[in-house]
């Protein structure tokens, strides 16, 4: 499995043949073969250790890339391995990465019913028409109204709330590279480039004073009139709510500050200084 984190990509081995997850990891990496290059990444083995020739193919495909690989995760066997591939032995794997590694393989064999995707900032939109399209089948209304307790009398002490804090702003000042990832549940402003393979998600607007050549998801949790703004618009995959834009081969470059909103049904894309702000 081929995963990115916030301390960048990590090559997950474990449950399966070191020759049979390679084989599906270097298919995914052939289908974009510039995606992930500059980014920093490890090796996690939790099961059996490769031949000396499968490492070596494995570490050569993983440069040929643009992918540094700073070392490896593994039991005490792996300690000779890295020493002969000159890698840096990191110690035992993260038990973290490898459960998650295996809640996935048992999602897809139907063991789960919830998967990690459900988890995140993607909002399941179908899963909520259809819990509206129920309630108003019987008769409620279609976000249910709390039920709040009786206003004290006079004299008797206020009952006192907590409330719940409004979405804020993230501020991010550098580069962020391939494999790293920024979530807030609010709006998130980069001051520097976003590089390939790295990602924003937020619920509120993205802000880059800088190149964004990755990945950028505003209104993640449905807005529609969130927006995304770059000083260069040079984005792998800009989604805005549920839809989705992905990168042109062949884009006709404006060389200025533009941004992306939604255009009825689709993600488009103008000069700044062409549009307004305002909703």
């Amino acid at each position: 499995m081929l995963r990115g984190t916030a301390a960048g990509l990590e090559f997950v081995f474990a449950g399966r043949p070191f020759d049979e997850a390679w084989s599906e990891i270097a298919e995914r990496l052939a289908e974009r073969p510039d995606f992930y290059r500059g980014s920093q990444a490890t090796a996690i083995f939790d099961g059996e250790t490769p031949d000396d020739g499968g490492m070596r193919r494995f570490i050569e495909a993983v440069r040929g890339y643009g992918i540094t690989l700073r070392g490896v995760h593994g039991s005490e066997a792996f300690v000779p391995l890295a020493e002969r591939h000159e890698l840096a032995f990191l110690g035992e794997p993260p038990r973290a990465n490898v459960a998650s590694f295996e809640r996935k393989r048992a999602a897809r064999a139907g063991l789960l019913e919830i998967t990690e995707k459900a988890r995140s900032l993607d909002a399941d939109f179908a899963g909520a028409r259809a819990d509206i399209a129920n309630r108003r089948a019987r008769g409620e209304t279609s976000v249910p109204r709390p039920a709040f307790a009786p206003v004290a009398a006079a004299g008797a002490a206020p009952v006192v709330a907590a409330v719940p804090a409004a979405p804020g702003t993230l501020y991010h000042r550098g580069t962020l590279r391939g494999g790293q990832a920024l979530t807030q549940l609010g709006s998130i402003v980069v001051v520097g480039d976003v590089n390939p393979g790295a990602e924003l998600v937020a619920s509120g607007d993205i802000v880059v004073f800088g190149a964004l050549r990755g990945t950028a998801h505003a209104g993640a949790q449905g807005d529609a009139t969130a927006r995304i703004f770059a000083l260069d618009m040079a984005a792998t995959q800009l989604r805005i709510a549920t839809l989705i834009a992905a990168d042109d081969p062949n884009p006709v470059r404006e060389h200025e500050p533009e941004v992306a909103f939604v255009d009825g049904d689709r993600i488009a894309l103008a000069p700044y200084a062409k549009i307004g702000i305002g909703p």
